[in-house]
């Protein structure tokens, strides 16, 4: 295979360039290491033979594989060592001035067709190439830690960025083994961006006193089947560098509402509760291992009520098979008895709009969630009124707890858990293809592997329907009146006729 760049420089020895000098030098380059601070770089090189050497140890890779790559990295003491490289590649600290000075001083000992590429995460690269004197050599190239497992990269083009330049750092990834995504240089990029639903709808659930963190974790975990919950992935991320993205997307878009941060992270990141690096987060750990608090026990009833089920319930029929099922007295009168248990299931309203709406008694309405098909969820959640009496609450818990699927009860909420969060994280990729920042297919590529969620987000949409997602953004933004919840022109055109989010026709 032709090597894309022969001579591949790297400025910056932390874990990020660690990782990219690793694939570097197994994509068959000669890597260059430079690192302001004395003796990084040499370090740097040991760790990465020390990986090598675990690969062999593990019968991945041969002892003499390891060897030829091992001499394919080299030290240099100064920007002039990397004269020679066709490509350079800074993993530095997030500071646009220092960047901005590291390829002023690159550009004076590079060689003209040598491109420059930063692996920034959250500033513009049109911004750092301001001060070059050709900028169009440069682009982002942003990879994801641990950059060896984490199969994706961002390629960048700035304003000036040349498009010949993207091309060639696209066809270099492949070589490495990773699979490239074009993005405009927006706040975020792809990655960053697509995310900010997950973290921050959740934080407002809890804001709301909706349900705990642990709640909130097995909900989506169990009815979504993400691998990790919103709170254990801050824990894991830690708030010291999830809060400040969270911040700076949102003060990047110029306060728009969609990528609104929460108080809650500042004040924990405030007080050092930053996650599982330090022993506490969200969850205290113990010798590395979240202590979680116990799901709270099925009541005993004594009896349960007979159950009458709103004429407007999403997925009415699977939710009175549902109730067969459990061997409940089903009420098929216009309105409930006076003795019956409500129940209703509403897309985007809470369960006190739908009570007012269709004059049910609030005192013995309860809601549930059926957004996610009752076969394809390992979790049942119910959401209560503020009205909503103790034994009802605990009758429908018992019931729909019958066949051992766990439930989940928490309090009224527009879009419970669920359905709010998969339609934020829907609506905010729905708005990246709107402004064009890259294509629907890169977008569904960089979240899955960036992120690894179980879909893309527009695969989420079309799983659950484009009009379905469409319902809850609108009902949600008529219970809190935040424009935080307008739907995306993309997704609004779309789910109103009825199209798939993510079969688009493509230039």
């Amino acid at each position: 295979m032709k090597i894309q760049f022969l001579n591949v420089g790297i400025v910056g020895s932390g874990a990020m360039g660690r990782g990219i000098a690793q694939i570097a030098a197994q994509a068959g380059s000669q890597v260059f290491l430079l690192d302001a601070q004395a003796g990084a770089a040499l370090a740097a090189k040991d760790s990465i033979h020390d990986q090598w050497q675990k690969l062999v140890g593990k019968n991945r890779i041969s002892a003499e594989q390891a060897t030829a790559w091992s001499a394919q990295l080299h030290i240099v003491d100064n920007a002039a060592g990397l004269a020679q490289c066709d490509l350079v590649i800074e993993a530095i600290v997030e500071r646009l001035d220092v960047k901005r000075g590291l390829f002023a001083d690159l550009e004076k000992v590079v060689g003209a067709d040598t491109v420059l590429a930063t692996n920034t995460s959250s500033l513009s690269v049109t911004s750092i190439g301001a001060g070059m004197q050709r900028p169009g050599r440069l682009a982002g190239f942003h990879f994801f830690n641990p950059v060896p497992l984490m199969k994706v990269v961002e390629v960048i083009a700035g304003l000036k960025t040349e498009p010949a330049v993207c091309t060639a750092l696209s066809a270099y990834a492949k070589q490495m083994g990773h699979t490239p995504v074009l993005a405009q240089d927006t706040p975020g990029f792809i990655v960053n961006h697509a995310g900010r639903g997950y973290g921050t709808e959740a934080l407002r659930i809890v804001g709301e006193g909706v349900a705990d963190f642990a709640t909130i974790d097995r909900i989506l975990r169990d009815q979504v089947g993400f691998k990790l919950g919103p709170f254990e992935l801050m824990d894991l991320t830690a708030l010291d560098v999830s809060h400040p993205v969270m911040e700076s997307i949102y003060q990047q878009y110029y306060d728009e509402p969609r990528y609104r941060p929460s108080v809650i992270t500042a004040q924990r990141l405030a007080g050092g509760v930053v996650g599982k690096k330090v022993g506490e987060g969200f969850y205290r750990y113990d010798k590395g291992v979240a202590q979680v608090p116990a799901e709270p026990p099925v009541p005993v009833v004594a009896e349960i009520p007979p159950v009458w089920v709103s004429p407007r319930a999403a997925r009415r029929a699977e939710l009175y098979q549902l109730l067969k099922d459990l061997g409940a007295t089903i009420e098929t009168g216009t309105s409930p008895s006076p003795t019956a248990l409500t129940l209703v299931a509403p897309l985007g309203f809470d369960v006190t709009t739908v009570a007012v709406v269709e004059r049910l008694d609030p005192a013995r309405t309860i809601g549930i969630d059926m957004l996610v098909e009752e076969a394809a969820t390992k979790r049942r959640v119910l959401a209560t009124n503020p009205a909503t009496r103790v034994d009802i609450r605990n009758a429908a818990h018992a019931l729909f707890a019958r066949d051992g699927k766990p439930v989940s009860v928490i309090r009224d909420s527009g879009g419970f858990v669920t359905q709010r969060v998969v339609a934020t994280i829907v609506n905010i990729a729905s708005d990246i293809c709107q402004q064009g920042i890259c294509s629907p297919r890169d977008l569904e590529t960089a979240v899955t592997l960036g992120l690894g969620y179980p879909l893309g987000p527009l695969a989420m949409g079309d799983r659950w329907g484009p009009t379905n997602i469409l319902e809850v953004l609108f009902n949600m933004q008529t219970v809190y009146g935040d424009t935080r919840y307008r739907p995306s022109p993309w997704l609004r055109r779309r789910g109103a006729i009825g199209l798939s989010l993510t079969h688009v026709e493509e230039d």
